[in-house]
C-alpha cells in the first residue's frame, strides 16, 4: 500500500508533454487537455468520453500507451463535425481539427487571404479596426494623446 501511494505521488509530480505542450501531472485529464491550443472544454469532454478515460484521472498517471492513444486521437479525431474547429477547410474542403502551432499558421493564412482579395473583413484587418461589427466611436481608439498636465505654479 505504501509503495503504491508513493508511486502515485511520483506520477503526479511529473510533467507530461502532450502535443508539444507541458502539462502538470497533478491536473485532471479533462482540465489538462484544455491547456493544449485548439482543444476546448467540449472537445476535451468528447475525447475523454470517446477514449473511455475518466475525466478526473490525473495526467501524470497516464501510461505511455494511453498517451500515444490520446495524441493519435487528437491529431485525427473521429468526432461529429460540430466539435471540429476547421469545418469545410478552404484548401481541401474537408472537416478537420487543427491544434497547436498549425492553428496559428492556418489563422494567419486565412487573414492574409482575406487581405489579398480585399474583402471587407480583410480591409478591416489591414487598418486595424474591429472586424465583427462592433461600434468604434468610444472603443478601439488609436493614438490617444496623454491628458494635458496641470500647469506648474511659479515660485515668486
Amino acid at each position: 500500500m505504501e509503495q503504491e501511494n508513493t508511486q502515485t505521488t511520483r506520477d503526479e509530480d511529473r510533467v507530461v508533454r502532450i502535443m508539444s505542450k507541458d502539462i502538470e501531472g497533478k491536473m485532471g485529464l479533462y482540465t489538462g487537455l484544455t491547456k493544449i491550443k485548439g482543444i476546448s472544454w467540449a472537445m476535451s469532454n468528447a475525447i475523454c468520453k470517446t477514449l473511455g478515460f475518466s475525466k478526473t484521472k490525473k495526467i501524470g498517471s497516464l501510461t505511455d500507451d494511453e498517451t500515444k492513444k490520446l495524441v493519435d486521437f487528437v491529431k485525427s479525431p473521429k468526432l461529429p463535425a460540430r466539435l471540429l474547429n476547421r469545418r469545410f477547410d478552404f484548401e481541401t474542403g474537408e472537416d478537420r481539427h487543427v491544434t497547436g502551432t498549425d492553428l496559428d499558421l492556418r489563422k494567419e493564412f486565412d487573414i492574409k487571404r482575406l487581405k489579398n482579395i480585399k474583402s471587407y473583413r480583410g480591409l478591416r484587418h489591414l487598418i486595424g479596426l474591429p472586424v465583427r461589427g462592433q461600434r468604434t466611436k468610444g472603443n478601439f481608439r488609436k493614438n490617444r494623446m496623454r491628458g494635458v498636465g496641470i500647469k506648474k505654479k511659479n515660485k515668486k
